[in-house]
């Protein structure tokens, strides 16, 4: 009778504790937490980065120069209450950027240090005919770099959390901010 009592147990723990995983669409919207995510990320960066491109300073660029503006996705900071990855925030508006077509993306210091470093090994180890040339980059004429940031209002067991994504858009030759853009989330979280 121990016996059986213990099997019996052992197989409701071992029942009890298991977990079910499920393959899901990338572009399902699943909200578990209430917390930032995936789905907030991609949607404020859709929106963003098609206001800054219907704005005046992409025509304004392209009569003076007659060709797409490079840009920069520079420093996003994260100032809200939660982490979030900035990184990921930023892969979404470069993709953006780049699917768009209307501008050229390049790289960020840190990258563009990688990808110099690997010129660099490629005069040493890469034949001649092979070897990327120095001094082709394609130097930026415009950096993003913004901020998110949230409020949060707890009562009880209701949350009101509001996400606010600012973007600013600036001139490297001149310092100017050309484009200034805000988007914000909010999420009501009842538990």
């Amino acid at each position: 009778m121990k016996r059986l009592t213990l099997i019996l147990t052992a197989v409701v723990l071992m029942t009890s504790c298991s977990r079910t995983v499920t393959r899901v669409s990338p572009d399902q919207q699943i909200d578990l937490s209430g917390r930032w995510n995936d789905t907030d990320s991609k949607l404020v960066a859709e929106e963003m980065i098609r206001d800054v491109l219907s704005r005046a300073w992409i025509s304004d660029f392209k009569s003076k120069n007659d060709d797409r503006p490079v840009v920069i996705v520079g420093m996003i900071a994260n100032k809200s209450s939660e982490h979030i990855e900035a990184e990921t925030f930023i892969k979404d508006v470069e993709r953006e950027f780049i699917n768009s077509g209307t501008v050229r993306v390049v790289q960020n210091s840190v990258f563009r240090e990688k990808l110099r470093e690997e010129r660099a090994q490629q005069g040493d180890f890469a034949s001649v005919e092979t070897q990327a040339k120095w001094g082709k980059e394609l130097g930026a004429d415009f950096m993003m770099f913004g901020v998110i940031t949230s409020v949060t209002d707890a009562y009880k067991k209701e949350k009101v959390v509001n996400y606010k994504v600012n973007l600013e858009l600036a001139s490297i030759e001149s310092s100017e901010k050309v484009w200034i853009g805000d988007k914000e989330i909010k999420k009501f979280i009842k538990n």
